[in-house]
């Protein structure tokens, strides 16, 4: 009973401090994660770089310290939408704090560059206007790799936090978000207190978040990464975010069994299902009965398997035809790579350059961009269109089809339906079409700014999909970044914020009457 009050006081100052509005908190632990970039620029003696992430650490924690000392003992209102602007201010603002050390630890560089690098970084969409790895030193190297891979927790615990009990980010189309069936929604995303809520959703997600990404580090190292580059490619897979400190995991040294223990973990960010249950998309069945990882899994081995069939499909004379080896490596480059950009990671294969020699592919970057549009599933890291709302027009469409053959027929209510509600795939029609509007306003955009116009809806479908590599992989010739002017910058940066909080989220953002709610 002694231990009461000091329990009670210890809680209290907690509340006070969850009282912050969410953006400043994401500040000051942005802010303290600058220092294990400077503990590592001090151990490898990148001493000038380990010194501008010690001092921006100080500076953001000094600003976040006396902002909280000004928002002492104010209430802070719990807005339907207030989260959601943070999250907006978290991928729009932040990045310029972030990109401070980045700038000056480099020193060759504009500040606009280092923010797009930023920008893309927490976006998890991972462009780099850097293309020679060399240019940047092992600690900045693990600055992007962190940014993005802190961007992927915020997107974790974001979807069921925030996204969630505001039908957003993929859950408009499933059945609880249909009026009337609000009830039925799980304890962890009903429309309690947003602090309470999001203090649960943290400590449920991030202790796995964390340990899933140290298991793949070791896991990596073992197979022959260094501890480096195994550090970033985890956190990279993780997030989705495709950075690499050596140009791509084509060229870690892991080989096929690190590229084979990515691929396991990249089944993270094909449906929430696969790490937690907490939100709405869950189903009784588990993965199995799951249509986000079915359908998954039918892209992931029918791609695969029409690249490789399409090599006698194509009679094309290869004199190594009947090569064992050379086929396994072609179907494996397939696999592995049409599993990273359809969850929009964007890491290639070391084998990919022999699927396309063995498919006899002219545009190979056509299919990746089709995955990475297609994207992951809801409430994951992954980005793209979401493979929930791919599947509500499937089913529409199958529905379609049935009353050609039988017009007086009435649909029957199966387990594949339950997940959506009634008008699910009107709702993800809807997002289609405003996807397909802000694409092609995008290319228009960069092409009047002189961007190509092939270059242009490269760079639109690599933002509005969360997935960078393909400005390298899509397109005839790599896509230079830093040749783009400022403007076209912009818009590119635009791009990666619209993509990672979709249209949807952007637009209820600008609607007063849900902000007087």
């Amino acid at each position: 009973m002694s231990q009461a009050p000091h329990t009670k006081q210890r809680s209290g100052a907690f509340v006070q401090l969850m009282d912050l509005p969410l953006f400043l908190l994401i500040f000051g632990v942005a802010s303290v994660s600058m220092l294990v970039p400077a503990l590592h620029g001090g151990v490898a003696r990148n001493l000038d770089t380990a010194r501008m992430f010690f001092y921006c650490a100080i500076l953001g924690l000094t600003i976040f310290t006396l902002i909280a000392i000004a928002h002492a003992g104010r209430r802070q209102r719990n807005g339907a939408l207030g989260s959601l602007m943070s999250l907006f201010a978290t991928f729009v603002f932040l990045p310029a704090f972030l990109a401070i050390p980045f700038f000056e630890g480099l020193g060759t560089t504009t500040f606009l560059n280092a923010y797009v690098e930023m920008v893309s970084a927490i976006t998890t969409t991972g462009a780099t206007l850097f293309e020679q790895p060399e240019r940047l030193n092992s600690t900045l190297h693990l600055w992007r790799a962190q940014v993005g891979w802190m961007g992927g927790a915020v997107m974790w615990i974001a979807a069921s936090a925030i996204l969630a009990p505001l039908n957003l980010g993929g859950f408009e189309v499933t059945a609880q978000a249909e009026p009337g069936q609000r009830e039925a929604r799980s304890s962890l995303i009903d429309r309690a207190d947003p602090r309470e809520r999001l203090l649960r959703v943290t400590g449920a997600l991030l202790p796995i978040y964390i340990g899933l990404t140290v298991l793949l580090w070791v896991l990596l190292m073992i197979s022959g990464d260094t501890s480096l580059v195994a550090l970033s490619h985890a956190m990279s897979v993780m997030a989705t975010s495709g950075i690499s400190p050596v140009g791509g995991a084509e060229f870690a040294r892991s080989g096929a069994t690190g590229e084979a223990l990515m691929l396991l973990f990249m089944f993270f960010a094909l449906s929430r299902l696969t790490f937690s249950s907490d939100t709405i998309t869950a189903t009784q069945g588990g993965l199995r009965t799951d249509p986000e990882f079915r359908l998954g899994i039918v892209l992931i081995v029918g791609v695969p398997l029409i690249l490789f069939l399409r090599h006698w499909l194509g009679a094309l004379d290869v004199a190594a035809e009947d090569d064992l080896e050379q086929a396994w490596r072609a179907l494996w480059g397939s696999v592995f790579t049409v599993m990273s950009f359809l969850t929009t990671t964007g890491f290639a294969s070391a084998d990919w350059a022999q699927t396309q020699a063995w498919s006899g592919l002219e545009t190979p970057g056509l299919i990746l961009m089709g995955l990475a549009l297609i994207g992951g599933g809801v409430a994951t890291t992954a980005g793209g269109v979401k493979l929930l709302r791919v599947f509500a027009l499937y089913l529409n469409g199958l529905r379609e089809m049935e009353r050609l053959v039988h017009p007086s027929s009435v649909s029957g209510a199966g387990s594949d339906t339950r997940r959506l509600q009634r008008n699910g795939a009107f709702i993800a029609w809807i997002f289609f079409m405003l996807f397909a509007l802000t694409l092609a306003v995008l290319t228009v955009l960069l092409a009047l700014l002189g961007v190509s116009f092939e270059d242009a809806l490269v760079l639109s479908i690599a933002g509005l999909s969360t997935t960078g590599p393909l400005t390298t992989f899509a397109a005839d010739t790599p896509i230079s970044l830093v040749q783009l002017s400022p403007y076209a910058k912009a818009v590119f940066c635009a791009a990666m914020v619209l993509g990672r909080l979709e249209t949807l989220a952007i637009i209820a953002l600008l609607t007063p009457d849900l902000w007087r709610d």
